[in-house]
C-alpha cells in the first residue's frame, strides 16, 4: 500500500497507519533539511542573499504587531519630518517649529533633577517602608531594595492613625527625601510597589511579581556600594516615557563605571522586568554578565499627579466658595506680601491632598485587543 495513494487517516490497520505517518514524517524532515543545506550552501558564497532573506522573513509578534498608539514618541524622524517641512508653511519660513514633546519634558515634575547644578555623584534619598503589619519576606525584598538605590534608607512603618502614605510622604518631603518606596504585601508576601517622587509627586503604583531574592539566584555576584548605569529599554509612548524618568531620578546622574554594575528596566508588553549585573570584558570582543539580584517585575496600574491623599470621613463638607477680584496692590499690600513669602518659607510644610487626582489608571476595558500596550 503506498504512502502516496492514501493518507494516513484513511488506513484501518492502527500498525500500518503509524508506520505510513512516520515514513511520512521523516521523508518530509529529510526534505527540509535538504533545503536548509542548500540554502545555506548558496548564501555562504552571496551574504547579500542571506540579508534579504532575514529582512524579509520577520516573525509576526504581539510586539511588533501593537496596535498604534498616538502617544509615540520613537516615530521614524525621517518619514515625519520631510512631509512636515513638504507641508508646513513655517518651515520654509525659516521660523522654529513647535515642539510639544520636548515642552512637556521641560515642565514635567522630573525637570529639576535633570537641570540640577548639584553633584552629579550625590545620590538622592530615597525613604523605603512597608505597608503596616509586614511580615518577614517583605523586609527581606526591603533589605535588597535598599541595597539597589544609592541613597535608600528603611524606617519601619508604625501602626495606628496618623502614619497614613500621605502623611508619611509630607513628611519625607520635609526632611529632604527626594522620593518614597512603599511595598505592600498580601498573604504574607509582597505583592505591590508604590513610587512616589517627592515632593509634589506624581504617584505610581505598580503590581509585583516574579520575585527572587539574591539568595536565590545560583552563582549570583556581591554587590558593591559603586552608583550603577541604569539601562530603560523600550519606553516608547509619553506614559512610558514617564514612567521612564521617574525611574531615572531613583539613581544619581553620574554613575561610577570603576563598579561595573547595571540596572536594567526592561519593558515588554507593559511588564517591567528589573534585573542587576555586573559586566566583565573577557577580550576587547567580548563582555561576561554576572547577576547581582534581585529579580522582580512590575506592573503599572494607575499613576496619580500627586502624592497619596488622606481621606478624612469625619471631617465636614466644605462650603461654598465663591471667586472674587483681586485687591489692587498698593505699597502697603505688596510689603504685606512680601512679609507672608519669607514667613511661608520658614514654615512650608507639604500637606497630602485631600482627594486623588489620577493621570492614567489601568481597566479592563482599556486592553481592547492582546495587542494593545500602554507603555
Amino acid at each position: 500500500m503506498s504512502s502516496s495513494r492514501f493518507e494516513p487517516s484513511t488506513i484501518k490497520n492502527k500498525i500500518k497507519r503509524e508506520e505510513i505517518a512516520n515514513k511520512n514524517r521523516k521523508t518530509k524532515s529529510q526534505n527540509k533539511l535538504q533545503r536548509r543545506l542548500a540554502r545555506a550552501k548558496l548564501e555562504a558564497n552571496d551574504p547579500a542573499a542571506k540579508k534579504k532573506r532575514l529582512s524579509t522573513n520577520v516573525p509576526r509578534t504581539l510586539d511588533n504587531m501593537r496596535e498604534f498608539d498616538p502617544s509615540f514618541l520613537t516615530a521614524d524622524p525621517s518619514s515625519s519630518t520631510q512631509t512636515q517641512a513638504d507641508h508646513d508653511p513655517s518651515t520654509s519660513s525659516g521660523e522654529p517649529v513647535y515642539d510639544e514633546n520636548a515642552e512637556d519634558i521641560a515642565l514635567d515634575p522630573f525637570a529639576s533633577y535633570f537641570n540640577s547644578e548639584e553633584d552629579p555623584n550625590l545620590p538622592p534619598k530615597v525613604l523605603i517602608t512597608t505597608s503596616p503589619k509586614a511580615s518577614k519576606s517583605t523586609y527581606d525584598f526591603c533589605d535588597e531594595i535598599v541595597g539597589v538605590f544609592p541613597g535608600a534608607e528603611f524606617i519601619r512603618r508604625k501602626k495606628g492613625k496618623g502614619f497614613e502614605m500621605g502623611r508619611i510622604a509630607g513628611w519625607a518631603a520635609g526632611r529632604g527625601y527626594k522620593h518614597m518606596v512603599v511595598v505592600n504585601e498580601d498573604m504574607k508576601k509582597p505583592n505591590a510597589m508604590t513610587l512616589i517622587h517627592l515632593p509634589n509627586g506624581p504617584t505610581a503604583y505598580f503590581k509585583l511579581t516574579s520575585i527572587e531574592l539574591t539568595k536565590q539566584i545560583y552563582g549570583h555576584a556581591r554587590a558593591t556600594p559603586h552608583n550603577p548605569e541604569l539601562v530603560l529599554n523600550n519606553f516608547v509612548t509619553r506614559l512610558g516615557h514617564t514612567v521612564g524618568r521617574m525611574f531615572q531620578t531613583f539613581f544619581p546622574p553620574l554613575p561610577e563605571f570603576q563598579g561595573r554594575q547595571v540596572v536594567t528596566l526592561h519593558n515588554q508588553r507593559d511588564f517591567l522586568f528589573f534585573r542587576r549585573h555586573r559586566y566583565a570584558f573577557r577580550s576587547p570582543e567580548k563582555v561576561a554578565l554576572q547577576e547581582i539580584g534581585p529579580r522582580f517585575t512590575l506592573k503599572l496600574r494607575s499613576l496619580r499627579k500627586g502624592i497619596p491623599a488622606v481621606f478624612n470621613l469625619a471631617e465636614e463638607p466644605k462650603g461654598l466658595e465663591f471667586d472674587l477680584e483681586p485687591e489692587p496692590k498698593t505699597e502697603e499690600n505688596l510689603g504685606a506680601d512680601k512679609h507672608d513669602e519669607g514667613a511661608s518659607e520658614v514654615l512650608e510644610k507639604v500637606l497630602p491632598p485631600k482627594q486623588d487626582e489620577y493621570l492614567w489608571k489601568w481597566k479592563p476595558e482599556l486592553e481592547t485587543t492582546r495587542r494593545t500596550f500602554f507603555l
